[in-house]
C-alpha cells in the first residue's frame, strides 16, 4: 500500500478530513484525530485502536501492525508498515480507528 493509497481511504469515511499534526499528515474526525501518516518514517501510518483492537490485529498480521513506542501504544495507537499492508486490512484498521473517534450520530453510514 502506498501512502496515497492509505490518504484515499482515510478520506473516504464520513466527515474525514486532512490536517496535520507534528508536521505530519492526519486524518480527523469532529476535530478528533483517527489516523496519521508518515510517522514515525515516509512508509508508516498510524491508527488510533483500542488497546483489545491493537493486540488482534497485531496478532493477526505482526509484519503490518506494530504497537508504538510509549504511552501513546499502550493506549492503542498502532503503527501500519505500509509497504506490507493491503487495502482490506488497512480499510479493517481506519474502520475500527474511524469508529472509536467519530460521533455516533455518523455510524449509520458505517
Amino acid at each position: 500500500m502506498t501512502p496515497n493509497e492509505f490518504r484515499e481511504l482515510a478520506l473516504s469515511f464520513p466527515e474525514a478530513i486532512e490536517s496535520a499534526h507534528m508536521h505530519h499528515p492526519d486524518f480527523r474526525v469532529a476535530g478528533k484525530i483517527f489516523a496519521t501518516l508518515g510517522y514515525p518514517n515516509e512508509n508508516s501510518a498510524t491508527v488510533k485502536l483500542s488497546p483489545d483492537e491493537q493486540k488482534e490485529f497485531v496478532r493477526s498480521c505482526s509484519g503490518v501492525f506494530t504497537t508504538a513506542k510509549g504511552a501513546w501504544g499502550r493506549q492503542g495507537s498502532t503503527i501500519v508498515h505500509l509497504p506490507a499492508a493491503t487495502i482490506d486490512i488497512v480499510r479493517k484498521a481506519l474502520t475500527a480507528a474511524w469508529r472509536n473517534t467519530a460521533p455516533k450520530r455518523l455510524f449509520k453510514n458505517r
